[in-house]
């Protein structure tokens, strides 16, 4: 695999895993519920 294959690739990975967090905060929202993260080492819990 050569390099443009390889930041082609790390592309769609990004893209997909970008899809997938906007769908996760859609359906939080729908089900009012929380999202847990984790900001300067704590975890935080954040209603949407």
């Amino acid at each position: 695999m050569n390099l443009e294959e390889q930041i082609e690739r790390q592309e769609k990975i990004a893209a997909g895993l970008k899809t997938a967090y906007a769908r996760m905060l859609k359906f939080k929202r729908r089900k009012n519920s929380e999202v847990v993260v984790m900001r300067e080492g704590k975890i935080v819990r954040l209603k949407p």
